[in-house]
């Protein structure tokens, strides 16, 4: 029996559109800045700790990983990607494609639409009415969990469960 490999999907928390800051530069908001320790406080509570976290390179995503990073209890190797910036889901499925065998929970923090777009392709079924969700909105700070059978190259189109969406907020000042 092939054994079961996770994809958490995380959208960036919620960003600021500064005067003068181009997109990739565009820093996390306040309620950005809140939620995203909330990311990762969910990713520890539900045992979803990756071994390896996949990053866009742009500033909102790494600040988010960041701060969700700092609720784990050990934080997990993470590779920092250019490639999931600005890029289409079956780009994002590539990257996905060349994670290296030993690992079995991978965690990827990149931008809508291609984060959506990327749960909608892999997910055939789901628990509850977490699919009809997903194809609703990803909000910021969304994450989705996804589970499979096989290797990493053979992941694919209909070849996952979506066994949960979560969207994690933090408390108010």
């Amino acid at each position: 029996m092939a054994e079961l490999r996770r994809l958490v999907v995380v959208r960036h928390a919620k960003s600021a559109r500064p005067a003068g800051v181009g997109d990739h530069d565009r820093p996390l908001n306040k309620r950005g800045l809140r939620d995203a320790p909330a990311v990762g406080a969910w990713l520890r509570d539900a045992g979803c700790v990756p071994d390896l976290v996949l990053c866009s390179t742009a500033v909102r995503a790494s600040r988010t990983w960041e701060l969700a990073a700092a609720q784990l209890p050990a934080p997990p190797a993470v590779r920092h990607e250019r490639r999931l910036y600005g890029t289409p889901a079956t780009d994002l499925l590539d990257v996905v494609r060349r994670t290296p065998d030993a690992v079995r929970t991978l965690l990827l923090v990149g931008h809508n639409p291609a984060v959506q777009e990327l749960v909608l392709l892999l997910a055939s079924e789901a628990l509850g009415d977490a699919l009809e969700r997903a194809r609703d909105k990803f909000p910021t700070s969304a994450i989705a969990v996804l589970a499979g059978q096989g290797s990493w190259p053979a992941t694919g189109p209909g070849g996952a469960l979506l066994t949960d969406l979560a969207v994690p907020r933090g408390a108010e000042d």
